[in-house]
């Protein structure tokens, strides 16, 4: 009889300034794919340099899902006027529909249960496919459809989740 084979399992734990060169590779591979939806000002935004996200850890936690060794996932959260405000949420293609969204969702609903904010909110597009219906699973609400004027020459949606 054979050994049962044991499948790796993902690992969330808090980002580091060693984790930022592999950050921005994760987030340039799963925004990558959205390139011809965004503005060439959007996309500069979206997936900017590693030193951002070094400066990032400085603004609020920022955690990064491991597989295998690998970081395949990230998501940061900052304070916007007065609100938990959820940026940058990237899952590597390669790993997409394994559940490391979630945990990193799961890692932010923690992280709020800590804080005293009483709301939490995030900005995403329609064509980020399941990334509405992510959010939505996790208690997330629409609160407005935003103009391309608002946000680099792309519309998008603001979503909140009510905490306390």
């Amino acid at each position: 009889m054979s050994e049962p084979k044991l499948v790796p399992q993902p690992e969330v734990r808090l980002a580091t300034e060693h984790d930022s060169e592999k950050i921005a590779e994760v987030v340039r591979r799963a925004f990558g794919r959205y390139r011809d939806n965004y503005t060439p000002e959007a996309m500069e935004v979206v997936t900017p340099e590693p030193e951002e996200f070094t400066r990032r850890l400085a603004d609020g936690p920022q955690w990064v899902v491991e597989l295998e060794g690998a970081i395949v996932g990230t998501v940061s959260v900052t304070v916007e006027d007065g609100d938990l405000y959820v940026k940058t949420m990237a899952v590597d293609p390669s790993v997409q529909g394994r559940g490391i969204a979630h945990l990193l969702m799961r890692a932010i609903d923690e992280y709020a249960a800590t804080t005293s904010h009483d709301r939490i909110f995030l900005y995403t597009t329609y064509f980020s496919v399941g990334a509405k219906e992510l959010y939505e699973k996790h208690g997330y609400t629409w609160v407005r459809d935003t103009p391309p004027e608002e946000w680099y020459g792309v519309p998008g949606l603001e979503m909140e989740k009510i905490l306390r």
